[in-house]
């Protein structure tokens, strides 16, 4: 199976902007998006950690890296201009829950105002055709319901960065709203999505205060894993699972957007669900070593102890589902950071990374997941999407 066949061949020779994309998320969806034959701009501050997947995966080179902040509105719009991106993912963020509490009026800037400035721009210039906002599960107001949240359930944030989010999805509500209404679609038609996911993992991730990232730290330190919260729940799921899903919504907005301008979650299998401290003890026997420690304290700052998404939502009308079962999830995240172990400093993780993503696009497949089966009505999607 040729991959750039896969979401209908939509991307191949697509110019697509990435905001955020030296980071994490942000570096698997370049390098993704690469794969599949997409002309990636990116637009980014620089790496938010030494080591980090960008670098090591020799995206630069791959890609237009535009280093600037997304907080600049008059860069963004020149971007735009520039280079005419049909269609846009904005990841750009200050991602992490503990930092909020260190620095909340940078998270609310850079989280609510940045998703702000993307709408802006992309209302002041008429080359975006479609954008897929990627939020996070926690702008929901959080009741520590043992069900997952819907679409429409209630917003809110007891943090700084959970509200910042919250902050975010009413923006892109009010500016869907007033500016991008679908009606009649003319020339400047933008189709705006959100989506909501949380608790992602897989390699390349060096992130302080995430849970696999701290683990592999300690590992490869001889250090004991230090954990805050071994009792707390998450949903946990590969980080091509919500990224496949934010890709083939991209294609939905772009082929008819008045169905799908709408906020979408994306969620792991039900069963992925499981406590810190198991995950913590399944990450030292996949590393073949190491140990852990009870580190909870009564004055940390607040998280979620449980916090899950619904996405039947995505399953029905989008035909998207998970690829992989927590153990898989977990397995082939350990097994990213044993081959940068292995090679060392000067590691250079691209063939690797590719060929993951190429393993999940094959198992997708196998699947019968919609985005990785080319139909033969693929072809004359590709041409109306050409024409726009």
């Amino acid at each position: 199976m040729d991959i750039q066949e896969t979401f209908a061949g939509i991307y191949k020779d697509m110019p697509v902007l990435v905001t955020g994309h030296t980071g994490f998320k942000g570096t698997w969806l370049s390098m993704w998006l690469h794969l599949l034959g997409a002309r990636v701009i990116g637009y980014s501050l620089d790496p938010p950690t030494r080591p980090n997947h960008f670098d090591m995966s020799g995206m630069k080179d791959r890609m237009v890296d535009i280093r600037a902040d997304i907080r600049d509105l008059d860069k963004l719009v020149s971007v735009l201009k520039e280079f005419q991106p049909k269609i846009v993912f904005h990841m750009a963020a200050q991602p992490i829950v503990r930092e909020s509490y260190e620095n909340p009026r940078d998270t609310f800037i850079i989280n609510s105002w940045g998703t702000i400035n993307m709408l802006e721009a992309i209302r002041m210039t008429t080359a975006v055709k479609a954008a897929v906002f990627i939020t996070s599960d926690k702008c929901y107001r959080n009741n520590e319901w043992i069900w997952g949240y819907r679409e429409n359930d209630a917003l809110g944030g007891g943090d700084p960065y959970s509200a910042s989010k919250a902050m975010a999805e009413i923006a892109i509500e009010a500016y869907r709203d007033a500016f991008f209404p679908w009606g009649d679609r003319g020339e400047n038609a933008v189709a705006v999505a959100s989506v909501r996911a949380g608790n992602v993992v897989g390699g390349g991730d060096w992130a302080r205060d995430r849970l696999l990232p701290d683990a592999i730290r300690a590992l490869t330190e001889g250090r004991s894993i230090d954990i805050r919260s071994p009792r707390a729940t998450r949903p946990w799921q590969c980080v091509f699972s919500p990224l496949s899903g934010y890709m083939w919504l991209g294609v939905r907005l772009l082929l008819d957007g008045a169905k799908f301008a709408e906020p979408w979650n994306f969620g792991p299998i039900d069963l992925a669900s499981d406590s810190v401290q198991n995950i913590v003890k399944k990450v030292i026997q996949l590393w073949g070593s190491g140990e852990w420690r009870d580190m909870s304290r009564g004055d940390e700052p607040h998280e979620a102890h449980w916090l899950t998404l619904s996405w039947e939502k995505a399953a029905v009308r989008l035909d998207w589902h998970p690829v992989y079962a927590l153990p898989e999830v977990l397995a082939k995240t350990v097994e990213w950071y044993k081959e940068w172990d292995r090679q060392g400093e000067s590691a250079d993780m691209h063939a690797f990374s590719t060929d993951q993503l190429r393993t999940f696009t094959e198992d997708a497949h196998k699947l019968q997941i919609r985005w990785a089966c080319p139909q033969p009505s693929d072809r004359i999607q590709r041409t109306l999407v050409r024409q726009l």
